[in-house]
């Protein structure tokens, strides 16, 4: 077997790994309560609040992990299990959350440029195997169209190394505001950063993936030509 194929089914399986290592700490820390009694939601709003911020609201979405802040119409958009939950795990998601509404409010530069690539990644998202398959088929006669292909997931590629410090960042600006603002106990903060930690490696192995593959589909050009 290429040495590409065993490359790309070792990070997906390492993925599986963090994924699965992902969920069991998230639902360890779910079960250890925050102090003063504080659900996600209410730690969101304090956090908001604490950083100056009046023009965005927490609202709740269906999911698990589906947890975002959405610049587009001011929300921080917190998961059933995380807004009305009184726990690390919810302290730490909610934060996080909310630091990326910090990101937007500070112009955080890697944010701004991940905002922008947005719309451009979800067509590349929706198209770009599409026309890398139809450029392998037609290689001998569109030639053009599977270079096409390749720039269009470069680009996704792109943004997933864009969002590695918007989400690092995140991270460490809810750690720091857990911490200062003495919303947990440094104890509870051990297990928010664990939390963060292993969030934040789905977006490291999905980076590396887009890397492994966009390398696979360079190498399949050289070759052909």
């Amino acid at each position: 077997m290429n040495s590409s194929y065993l490359l790309i089914i070792l990070i997906f399986i390492v993925g599986l790994l963090v994924q699965s290592k992902l969920k069991r700490v998230f639902e360890k820390y779910s079960r250890v309560r925050a102090p003063w009694g504080m659900t996600g939601a209410q730690i969101a709003e304090k956090m908001l609040r604490d950083n100056g911020i009046y023009n965005v609201r927490v609202t709740s979405v269906n999911g698990s992990l589906t947890d975002h802040f959405n610049p587009a119409n001011m929300t921080v958009n917190l998961s059933e299990s995380v807004y009305g939950e009184c726990s690390v795990s919810a302290a730490a998601v909610a934060a996080h959350e909310c630091g990326h509404a910090v990101q937007h409010a500070q112009g955080y530069a890697p944010l701004k440029l991940r905002t922008i690539l947005v719309p451009v990644v979800n067509f590349s998202s929706m198209l770009s195997q599409i026309v890398i398959i139809a450029g392998i088929l037609l290689i001998n006669v569109i030639p053009a169209l599977f270079w096409i292909g390749i720039i269009m997931f470069a680009m996704i590629f792109f943004f997933s190394l864009v969002t590695l410090p918007v989400e690092f960042n995140a991270s460490h600006r809810a750690v720091a505001w857990l911490e200062s603002s003495g919303t947990l106990s440094q104890q509870e903060l051990e297990g928010a950063k664990e939390s963060l930690k292993w969030a934040a490696m789905t977006y490291v192995v999905s980076a590396i993936s887009a890397l492994v593959t966009l390398v696979y589909y360079l190498g399949f050009a050289d070759r052909r030509n």
